[in-house]
């Protein structure tokens, strides 16, 4: 009866320790090891607002008491964003697909984001991508001081070294052109709440 009610407890807590992005009903984890969630946001797509993956956006801890408490009194200024995009810490973008996807739907998407980023590098994130099946998770992490690592429907990609292409790739969902200026916004929507 005591074991019970303590699972019954710890399950209860695991679930307050969840953020559900709304308008897909998919949750994300508050915290995971070292890094928080700054905050969930829906990518959709034509007028139609088709629904494609939801997103959340981990930061290190570090950074929250480091480089981004500067911003808690500013928790949408320019500035946070530009750290954010371009800060030398550990972060990572969870892409949760909510539909399925063609190999070339997927591929075509991430090129036209990251037009303007090395050619080469954008060929080879691309190949990263097969076909997409809803339920299918992809993570883009920036391990501090080198590389931003792929990790698509649970295989580890190649890591590619190279801090501008970092920064493009962030740049997709928080830089001065965003693929949705609100997703944008709610990739912080828990900054007020945790920058110390």
């Amino acid at each position: 009866m005591l074991l019970t009610a303590a699972l019954a407890l710890t399950a209860t807590g695991l679930r307050a320790q969840e953020v559900t992005e709304p308008g897909s009903g998919v949750k994300f984890a508050a915290h995971d090891n070292d890094m928080s969630l700054l905050g969930v946001g829906l990518r959709t797509k034509t007028f139609l607002k088709v629904k494609v993956y939801a997103i959340g956006l981990y930061v290190a801890d570090s950074a929250l008491t480091g480089p981004l408490a500067a911003y808690k009194s500013q928790p949408t200024a320019p500035a946070l964003y530009r750290t954010l995009v371009e800060g030398d810490f550990p972060k990572e973008v969870r892409l949760r697909f909510v539909r399925d996807l063609s190999a070339g739907q997927i591929q075509e998407a991430m090129r036209e984001a990251l037009a303007q980023a090395d050619k080469a590098r954008v060929d080879q994130f691309v190949s990263y991508f097969p076909a997409i099946h809803s339920g299918d998770e992809c993570r883009l992490r920036w391990a501090q001081g080198g590389s931003l690592e792929t990790v698509m429907a649970g295989q580890a990609k190649a890591a590619i070294a190279d801090k501008a292409f970092a920064q493009a790739l962030f740049g997709v969902w928080l830089g001065p052109k965003p693929t949705q200026d609100d997703v944008k916004a709610a990739l912080v929507a828990r900054a007020k709440e945790l920058l110390k």
